[in-house]
């Protein structure tokens, strides 16, 4: 049979089949037993495999394709398995089933998870995300006929982390058998060059060379795409070599220790990696687990890892060894300098450590903590130099305090601002999450390390990352009312070899330049550093590049922001009511940014969501599997576009309805009318350019939506989006905005967030909410003219009064659809509808949705309704033209 990886692995299985339909399945215990499940007789053809990154200034889009046949004779299982960084947000996921798509789109966890339950009760999609060392595992499963074609899309975004001087972007392949098209493509763009780039032959001596790397001054590309022949692991194997990670490392090029400052599409990147420093001196002390379950291996390989560490000490250095079990003991009561006297000792204790017993994390934390002190209280310590506890543990308490809320708590009381925790876990019986909170909440970050052969040499490299602290104090500023939105500015300490990143939003400014100042502590200095950056000088170069992430300024804002707030959510010191608040922020950065965190799901619905996936990450990732990843339903109700093309989603019958309006430019149709609550949302239509008037005499001129206005009657708040601009008005105070910028405005119970050049969302009193997207066309067409696109969730909470073209279906109407045959164009059936008391005869088509593509759009398949909608709305389309963009409906109709 087939097994692959690649982050993928095609796993089929055959089964005989009453029924060519394709329901979704992911199976959970599908990775726990997946060599058993495999069959040898069925077969399946992979056709492509694809890889692309793309690195601008640190930040890395990630794209995953792939395309597999069913060759057999029967209907089987065919799944797609990918392996990405733990660090990594996923940010969409499609596939497409013999012409049946199915699109990815995140939502909060709760709602996905409705949606999923809905779908699950009905025998459809279920899906799961898998934990798996320093990665997680996104799985999916599709049950086809024969002869069907798949095609797999997973996309996902990570900042780059620089360690030991350089970035390492690592992809994980692992396809299991020959590929006719396997190609992986790494592009990198750092505007102020490149100072090296390499990549190390990980995959092994059979792929020695292969690997193709060109560069200039600020790029390079690096494309490996080994043969069919190639990939053989002999010459006349049928399994492929290709079993492993794939690796490209490089370093940027810096003009000043005052850091990098990057701007771009409204936000900017703040970089500082200083060198030619002296190091400061460090304070250490070694908290060293020696219970039972640290024998043999773990223990051999930490005592290894340790005599290194030892040597490195220097003089100026202060160090002790404290190690547990279910007592906890100190090789010195005090720290001790360095010197080779002193390291010799400490080196033979370790050397002669016997593990057994149980484990008192709490205590040996606990003594720690106060040796620091009391050096410091002693005046031992000097005051520029860095303290730092350094634990290294393989398993949870067992001895003295077991609650590792309990010891989060104490640890965080008694450390000091000055002091650092650093986490190390051995294997996979520790609970590496809660080493990873109390080390990033105690300034410090943890690391898990893997009990293979290297464990060792693991320790040393993570060591060797926090071994040299250069600077201490550091605040990276900016001037007044010039930036919004920043993410952390104050860090307790910075180690050669890393990077601190600083991004935020870019508020509008008659400047052209913006400065950012850094002060720091350094050894016997301090330091005070400015550098600045032109607003427009990047984009305009990240234009001229064709395989540039242009959006990478405004996504590794987001990713930074999020990732500090998952960290402070779990923080021990907010309260109920700063943890909601907290909650929410992420909710919402991530909805919009399309991450998958822990708070959010990726929902997949086919086009007529008739099928659900779902994708989220694990409550307890200690447990291996988590409770799903989540795919969903269509969260936009209502779309319309040029003509104007209105398609309605209809949730009760799962079908989409569309229809046209032909009206006449100028007029204002009513799309929204709810006098219970106090909104109305209107479109003005504007006509296509008339070449002449013959033309214009025999030819019917498209309409489309030129201004669409929002009016909430109870605050006097009235919202209209042009093509040119987004209008705010409030009583006798107008504010205007342009498409030019990415601005949030909130006024009284209306919020407006504007995205530069892309969309407009207006949600009035956190109950209605209508997104407009703007479609520019080209200038000198001789017809076309920027147009508005409208779309409008099903999940507005209208009162009972509402009613317009679109607000009249917040009251589901009942639809059946029978009697289905051939039409006039052989490739759009035709039926009948029963909607409303009238039958109507409806065509099988579709219209463009551009929410997800604004260039080419998405088809959405619908049924289309004849003649301005006339029976599936109420009444005629004219009785929905209002006079002004602020008029509610009169009603009756």
């Amino acid at each position: 049979c087939l097994e692959t990886s690649c982050f993928m692995w095609f796993i089929c299985k055959c089964r005989e089949l009453e029924s060519l339909t394709i329901p979704m399945q992911w199976h959970s215990s599908l990775v726990d037993d997946i060599t058993a499940k495999v069959s040898l007789t069925c077969s399946t053809s992979l056709g492509s495999y694809k890889v692309e990154s793309r690195i601008t200034s640190r930040f890395c889009h990630t794209t995953v394709k792939s395309s597999v046949v069913n060759s057999g004779p029967n209907a089987q299982s065919i799944g797609f398995n990918v392996q990405i960084p733990k660090q990594a947000f996923i940010t969409n996921f499609t596939m497409n089933v013999n012409g049946i798509t199915f699109v990815g789109s995140v939502k909060e966890k709760t709602v996905a998870r409705n949606l999923y339950a809905q779908a699950r009760a009905r025998g459809k999609a279920a899906g799961l995300v898998r934990y798996r060392t320093d990665m997680e595992t996104f799985k999916t499963e599709v049950h086809v006929p024969p002869g069907s074609k798949i095609e797999f899309e997973l996309h996902y975004q990570e900042m780059m982390q620089r360690k030991l001087g350089f970035y390492e972007h690592s992809l994980y392949l692992q396809p299991g058998r020959l590929v006719p098209q396997f190609q992986v493509d790494v592009y990198i763009y750092e505007p102020n060059g490149i100072a090296s780039v390499e990549t190390p032959n990980t995959l092994g001596e059979h792929f020695s060379g292969m690997a193709k790397l060109t560069s200039s001054k600020d790029k390079a590309h690096v494309v490996f795409k080994p043969s069919l022949q190639q990939q053989r692991k002999c010459e006349n194997c049928t399994t492929s070599a290709i079993d492993g990670i794939f690796t490209v490392r490089y370093d940027v090029l810096r003009d000043s220790n005052a850091g990098e400052l990057h701007v771009s599409d409204g936000h900017f990147v703040h970089f500082f990696a200083p060198a030619n420093l002296s190091p400061l001196p460090k304070n250490i002390v070694f908290v060293i687990d020696v219970s039972g379950s640290m024998w043999g291996v773990k223990m051999k390989q930490t005592v290894e890892a340790m005599q290194t560490i030892l040597d490195d000490l220097t003089m100026d250095d202060y160090f002790s060894i404290v190690d547990f079990n279910h007592n906890v003991r100190c090789w010195s009561e005090e720290l001790v300098p360095g010197s080779t006297i002193q390291v010799a000792e400490a080196k033979k204790y370790i050397q002669n450590i016997k593990p057994n017993g149980g484990t008192n994390i709490n205590e040996a934390l606990m003594r720690a903590v106060q040796m620091l002190v009391k050096a410091s209280n002693q005046g031992m310590i000097d005051p520029r130099s860095v303290s730092m506890i350094m634990l290294v543990s393989d398993g949870d308490p067992t001895v003295g305090e077991i609650k590792l809320s309990a010891i989060q708590k104490n640890v965080k009381k008694v450390m000091r601002e000055e002091f650092s925790l650093f986490s190390l876990g051995i294997g996979f019986d520790v609970d590496y999450d809660f080493l990873e909170r109390i080390a990033m909440e105690n300034r410090g970050v943890a690391q898990r390390i893997y009990t293979s052969h290297d464990a060792s040499d693991q320790i040393r490299r993570f060591y060797s990352q926090v071994s040299s602290p250069l600077l201490r104090k550091i605040t990276v500023q900016f001037p007044e009312d010039s930036v919004s939105d920043v993410t952390q500015n104050h860090f307790d300490k910075y180690f050669s070899g890393s990077e601190l990143v600083v991004a935020g939003k870019v508020l509008p400014s008659e400047s052209t330049t913006l400065n950012s100042f850094t002060t720091a502590s350094a050894d016997r200095l301090d330091l005070s550093l400015q550098t600045e950056a032109d607003y427009l000088e990047l984009d305009a170069a990240l234009a001229q590049q064709q395989h540039a992430f242009t959006g990478f300024a405004r996504q590794m804002w987001a990713y930074i922001t999020v990732n500090q707030l998952l960290s402070e959510r779990l923080s021990m010191a907010p309260t109920a009511g700063q943890k909601r608040k907290i909650t929410q922020r992420i909710l919402t950065l991530a909805v919009e940014h399309q991450f998958v965190t822990p708070l959010t799901a990726l929902l997949v619905e086919s086009e007529e969501a008739k099928e659900r996936l779902l994708a989220d990450s694990p409550n307890d990732p200690k447990q291996g599997c988590c409770a799903v990843m989540v795919v969903c339903l269509c969260v936009f109700c209502v779309t319309v576009e040029n003509d104007p093309h209105f398609i309605v989603h209809l949730p009760k019958s799962n079908m989409d309805i569309c229809f046209n309006i032909d009206s006449e430019p100028g007029h204002i149709l009513n799309l929204v009318s709810d006098p219970g609550a106090g909104v109305v949302v209107n479109g003005q239509l504007v006509g296509s350019k008339r070449v002449g008037v013959e033309e214009k005499e025999k030819e019917k001129v498209n309409t489309y939506f030129g201004t669409v206005s929002v009016f909430y009657q109870p605050d006097g708040i009235s919202v209209s989006v042009s093509t040119d601009r987004i209008d705010l008005t409030h009583g006798r105070n107008n504010h205007s905005f342009t498409w030019g910028a990415t601005a949030d405005i909130t006024q009284d119970r209306v919020k407006v967030s504007i995205v530069k050049d892309s969309k407009v969302m207006v949600t009035v009193d956190d109950k209605i909410t209508v997104m407009v997207l703007l479609h520019r066309v080209w200038k000198k067409h001789p017809t076309h003219v920027d147009f508005l696109g409208l779309y409008i969730p099903n999940n507005n909470q209208y009162s009972s009064q509402a009613h317009g073209l679109i607000g009249q279906f917040g009251q589901e109407p009942e639809v059946r659809v029978f009697n289905l045959h051939e039409g006039a164009d052989p490739l759009k059936k035709e039926a009948t509808m029963e909607v409303k008391g009238n039958k109507l005869v409806v065509t099988r088509g579709w219209q463009k949705d551009y929410r997800r593509d604004q260039k080419r759009g998405s088809d959405v398949f619908c049924w289309f309704i004849h003649n301005s909608g006339k029976g599936f709305i109420d009444g005629h389309y004219t009785n929905y033209i209002v006079p002004r963009l602020d008029s509610f409906l009169p009603l009756p109709l």
